[in-house]
């Protein structure tokens, strides 16, 4: 396809927007609140569940709409809250060709050891022998561990039932984020997601901060496994005889980013109370089983005062006090409540949803199927103001054009939208800071972003993606290719589902009168057959797709 077209096409997408119209049903109350009764299932009642499936989901599928309208959305919300009643086996069975995700720590650590130091030293000098390359090339090494995990939460993205659970497990890690290339986490990164956000992800937000707390990944991404009293001294291994001190890493973020929030009232004092507090958690033997462990000896056993209230449990209680506090903090409420509103309603939380979210929070001891009902039966949810209001960050995009084009895959064709992913801008488990992954547009709209999302929707479109596979064709019918118009029409109601701007409709239309996107019957007769794989690539490329 020529660049100036694609440009053409991203230079719309930039500067786009769309709304998409709900129109008001009759209502009925249940557990999700107020929701419009089944008599109201209607043309808008199906325009509602692509709303609610934009939002709630990776993006729909073909036909996916009139599922949740045929048992309605109230009842399809359901489900997805309470993902064991969901079978999902297709995806379990695919997964199944990535080993590494059912791995212990420790069998990570032995069965994808880092190279020796010998090894490192020829590689870093250029000094390996062909033999010795190909040996390297075909031994298990730790970034398989990273490649695997990301492959499976792509594969999870496009095939999966349980797209609420999905949804939020991408959410929670970047809640509590750790970053892959740091150290020892590449090895602990699988049981992280697995053992502590994927079950907690639909559950209590107490445990979950527990459970965050006491792991391996984030006590050494946040350097809290070396944090101690000052002037411990270290008395083994191969720091032995180095003095120690407090890190407030962990500290910091705890409460900037995980409870809090930056404005949530706490003061440098309390972070390093807080560090205090949590002196003498570590890690247990980190280069093998690599377990939590609590060490009297680097604790801080003097008292503490945070946010005004005394610490005075002892030992390894400090921190658990410490969690207990935060959790039950007002701020912690409005802070979990905004990324929750952030993530499901608009950039900038209605205020109001806000407050009604943190209620609810506090009224449940910080449930999150509880809170995510609330978001869900709110007007704010539903409303056109809000409709489209969220461009899809990088695996988003990805993720969701696979699912529009009906894709199936394999491992390798999840590790390879992975890769996409990251060519995009988002690198799975890659994000260095504390913060994550941005949960804003600003971040993802620029124009070198927008033409990497075009490339990768052609590449998709025409088959060109390893281990992917996607019938667009299937899209408009074999016989409509030679009426160029009703095969834009048909993609514009199959992959926008009838959201297209004028000015959308207006740029690619004019993609419709020259090559590439005709081209002559093989008899030279008769009208031009058009490439419904480029045109369907350029509405995926419209701004109408970017957003959710």
């Amino acid at each position: 396809m020529r660049r100036a077209r694609l440009v053409a096409v991203v230079a719309l997408a930039a500067a786009g927007s769309c709304s998409c119209a709900l129109s008001d049903e009759p209502a009925a109350t249940t557990r999700l609140g107020t929701v419009p009764a089944p008599a109201a299932l209607s043309a808008s009642m199906v325009e509602r569940g692509r709303h609610v499936l934009q939002r709630v989901t990776y993006g729909p599928r073909p036909r996916d709409a009139e599922q949740v309208k045929a048992i309605g959305f109230a009842a399809w919300l359901e489900r997805q809250l309470d993902p064991d009643r969901i079978d999902d086996a297709v995806t379990e069975g695919a997964l199944a060709a990535l080993p590494t995700l059912a791995m212990s720590i420790g069998d990570l650590q032995r069965e994808y050891p880092r190279p020796d130091a010998e090894t490192r030293r020829k590689l870093a000098g250029g000094e390996m022998t062909r033999d010795e390359r190909r040996e390297l090339r075909t031994a298990k090494r730790p970034f398989q561990i990273v490649g695997e995990l990301q492959a499976a939460k792509m594969l999870r993205a496009v095939t999966s039932e349980r797209q609420l659970q999905e949804v939020m497990v991408d959410f929670w890690f970047n809640h509590f984020n750790v970053f892959a290339g740091k150290g020892e986490v590449r090895w602990y990164l699988t049981a992280y997601e697995r053992d502590v956000i994927r079950p907690h992800a639909l559950g209590r937000f107490p445990d979950l901060l527990r459970a965050t707390a006491h792991h391996p990944a984030m006590l050494f991404y946040l350097d809290n496994w070396l944090s101690t009293r000052p002037g411990f001294t270290v008395r083994a291994g191969p720091n032995a005889g180095r003095r120690a001190g407090l890190n407030e890493n962990y500290a910091r973020e705890l409460m900037e980013l995980h409870t809090l929030g930056v404005d949530g009232g706490y003061t440098q004092a309390d972070v390093t109370e807080v560090a205090r507090a949590f002196t003498g958690w570590t890690i247990e033997r980190p280069r093998q089983e690599a377990r939590f462990a609590f060490r009297p000896a680097m604790h801080d056993g003097g008292d503490k005062l945070v946010l005004g209230r005394p610490v005075r449990a002892g030992g390894q209680r400090d921190g658990d006090e410490v969690l207990e506090l935060l959790t039950r903090h007002p701020a912690t409420a409005r802070f979990v409540a905004g990324k929750l509103v952030r993530r499901f309603v608009a950039d900038d939380p209605p205020p109001a949803l806000v407050e009604r979210v943190a209620a609810a929070y506090h009224a449940s001891g910080g449930d999150i199927r509880t809170m995510l009902r609330v978001i869900f039966a709110a007007p704010e949810f539903l409303a056109p103001a809000t409709a489209d209001a969220k461009i899809k960050k990088p695996s988003e995009f990805v993720a969701s054009a696979a699912r529009a084009l009906g894709a199936t895959l394999d491992a390798r064709g999840a590790a390879a939208l992975a890769r996409a992913s990251a060519e995009i801008g988002e690198g799975l488990y890659e994000a260095q800071p504390p913060t994550g992954h941005p949960d804003r547009a600003e971040a993802w709209v620029n124009p070198g972003a927008l033409l990497a999302r075009m490339n990768f929707a052609l590449a998709l479109a025409e088959g060109r993606v390893p281990g992917v596979w996607v019938d667009v064709a299937g899209l408009v019918g074999d016989d409509d290719r030679r009426q160029p118009d009703l095969v834009l029409e048909r993609l514009l109601a199959s992959l926008l589902h009838g959201r297209a701007t004028a000015a959308t409709r207006s740029v690619l239309s004019a993609q419709l009168a020259a090559p590439p996107l005709t081209r002559v019957a093989p008899d030279n007769r008769g009208p031009a057959e058009t490439d419904v794989a480029k045109l369907a690539a350029l509405v995926l490329g419209s701004p109408e797709f970017q957003r959710r």
